[in-house]
């Protein structure tokens, strides 16, 4: 008999309540979900999402990011977190810091981050109004690999939603919250089972995964 795959161990860094945190960790109750969810951490010690974490019984730490001289101190304290945690797997849900590249390097092939666009475009910040300035009819959010360029890294996963007649940046969001809810544990139990993983800068799918479910491309209904 094989024994059982041993789940991937997973950090998830938040910088504030922690929506798609909260996805994940309901998504990770399943008994046959690939990753376990043992740290929570965050850059502001009054993140709403510790308090969630902490009810889920996950641990948590709040590493202030003030508190530190520069970025790389405070990246090298992140990262003996993680290293004492025993983390496979590092999940951005929120977390509103830039990272040097080292602390990057590190974690090559292990980092994910969930972006409000449909990367390559609309890189950074405000997303949806330059969705909307920029006339496109579809919108969306993507799962990608973190690397030491913004914003760039190989995708995983994306999901798309229609920009409608009337749309601003609050109900295009909003729209899109919903998809990045659904999309975020679907994309990390692509990778924490081993049926996504990195070769050669790309992400190569297990051939067990047809095309839909590859999630290259999701449309989501109007509604």
């Amino acid at each position: 008999m094989t024994a059982a795959r041993a789940k991937t161990r997973v950090a998830i860094l938040i910088s504030g309540r922690g929506s798609n945190m909260i996805s994940l960790i309901e998504a990770a109750t399943a008994p046959d979900f690939p990753a376990e969810i043992v740290l929570v951490a965050s850059n502001r010690p009054e993140a709403g999402g510790l308090a969630h974490a902490e009810a889920a019984g996950i641990a948590t730490t709040a590493l202030d990011h003030r508190a530190y001289p520069d970025r790389a101190a405070f990246d090298a304290a992140l990262n003996a977190e993680l290293a004492a945690a025993g983390i496979d797997l590092v999940v951005l849900a929120g977390f509103m810091r830039i990272f040097s590249a080292g602390f990057v390097e590190a974690w090559a092939g292990r980092m994910i981050n969930i972006h409000p666009s449909l990367l390559p475009l609309f890189r950074g910040v405000h997303t949806h109004e330059q969705a909307l300035a920029a006339g496109v009819r579809l919108h969306g959010c993507t799962v990608h690999y973190v690397v030491p360029e913004l914003d760039a890294g190989p995708i995983v996963a994306q999901a798309a939603v229609p920009v409608l007649p009337g749309d601003d940046a609050d109900s295009l969001a909003a729209r899109i919250l919903v998809q990045e809810h659904l999309l975020y544990p679907r994309a990390l139990a692509l990778v924490a089972g081993g049926r996504a993983r990195l070769e050669d800068g790309r992400v190569v799918f297990a051939e067990d995964i047809a095309a839909a479910e590859g999630a290259l491309l999701s449309l989501a209904n109007a509604g």
